[in-house]
């Protein structure tokens, strides 16, 4: 029984220490015990134990003293035991635990290093412990509606580290807070992110407002670990605080949407009546719009043959047919000058051969290239131009 195993580490081999594994689940009630099962003390110094009886010394320990022989086992054999992971008031009564014992004999460690390991094997499945263990097991199996009830039931902190949130955040969200808050607020933020991301949003920022901030890091050595803690749960927060809406896209891309399917008389005629009730909403929408009237400016010449090449031949021929006459017929020009020579003197031969195509015919055609384009365009393979980037060229001219 006084035998250690030749590898004393090789006991925990199938249960890593780790946050989720069995080791802290077994070794928390040990130290949350406290007095225990045993009749010493948490600071009562440990000499050479005797161990009467069948049980072994075991038997005599508190659980507290059992999970400091544990963790002391394993340091000195050099495993890395994450205590960390352990809640505040633990690691400072598993600290004292140790600091009040001087050594135990080796049959004493044998019989402790037995008994926790047969606990280990024993266990088949552990449960995280409380709502918030709970939580974070269930984080995206259960609607948020729900998270956030039970965690403000049960007043559960919603952040594990506040700032793992502020460090995957993107910098559009970030530019915002570190522009409003104080100098300082906001050089705890830029001090607690990486070097690259820190630097990015340094030069985001206007040059004042870099320069208050970059002078304030200066002024952060004496800032505590709680200020910051704090600090990181009112950012995480404020970046979480998102309300739940309906939709994923907005209304503008909503409205746009139904337009760009619609027949083009019933789309005048709602763009119409937008632009009398709300002009700026209408102007919104015209721009979301992308129709067949719209491929000379939003698609590029050199897109032209694949575009093409995604759509039916008697498809492109009815579609560019019906395409001919009125203010339609400059974007069948440009899908003609933009393909291969060859093809495009066989289509003009199609084009004259089907001779006048029925409106409703040559309108569903259209929409059949339209709707290869945004396919390509969300495939990747093709990019369309922003209304925007016109004006935008304009201005620059």
């Amino acid at each position: 029984m006084g035998a250690l195993p030749p590898n004393p580490r090789s006991i925990f081999a199938k249960k890593k220490p780790g946050p989720r594994s069995g080791f802290f689940h077994a070794l928390r009630p040990k130290i949350e015990a406290g007095q225990g099962n045993g009749d010493q003390g948490m600071s009562t110094p440990l000499a050479r134990i005797e161990r009467p009886g069948r049980h072994g010394a075991a038997a005599h320990l508190t659980r507290a003293q059992k999970a400091a022989i544990i963790v002391r086992f394993l340091l000195n054999e050099g495993t890395d035991v994450p205590l960390t992971d352990l809640p505040d008031g633990l690691q400072a009564r598993l600290t004292t635990q140790m600091g009040s014992m001087r050594y135990v004999d080796r049959g004493t460690l044998a019989d402790v290093v037995a008994e926790f390991a047969q606990e280990l094997e024993g266990m088949g499945l552990t449960f995280p412990r409380g709502v918030a263990g709970a939580l974070s097991a269930l984080d995206g199996r259960i609607s948020p509606q729900t998270a956030m009830r039970l965690r403000k039931e049960a007043g559960v902190r919603q952040y594990g580290d506040p700032w793992d949130l502020v460090q995957g955040s993107a910098p559009e969200a970030l530019l915002p807070i570190l522009e409003e808050e104080s100098a300082e607020i906001a050089a705890v933020v830029l001090s607690k992110l990486d070097v690259a991301r820190a630097a990015d949003l340094l030069g985001r920022l206007p040059g004042p407002v870099a320069r208050r901030i970059t002078y304030a890091i200066s002024q952060t050595g004496s800032v505590s670990p709680e200020a910051v803690d704090r600090i990181g749960l009112a950012l995480a927060a404020q970046l979480h605080d998102v309300p739940e809406v309906a939709f994923a896209e907005g209304a503008v891309e909503r409205v746009g949407a139904i337009l760009n399917y619609s027949a083009s008389a019933t789309r005048d005629e709602m763009l119409e009546g937008l632009e009398e009730t709300d002009q700026d909403f209408a102007a919104l929408v015209r721009r979301a719009i992308f129709t067949f009237v719209h491929i000379p400016e939003r698609v590029s010449a050199t897109d032209i043959p694949r575009i093409t090449r995604e759509v039916d031949q008697p498809l492109l021929v009815t579609a560019l047919a019906g395409a001919q006459a009125g203010e339609l017929a400059p974007v069948a020009e440009f899908i003609l000058a933009n393909m291969s020579k060859r093809m495009a003197e066989a289509i003009r031969e199609e084009m004259q051969e089907a001779g006048r195509v029925r409106p409703r015919d040559g309108e569903a055609a259209m929409t059949e290239v339209v709707n290869a384009i945004r396919r390509l365009e969300a495939a990747g393979e093709i990019t369309l131009r922003r209304p925007d980037d016109e004006e935008d060229e304009d201005a620059q001219g």
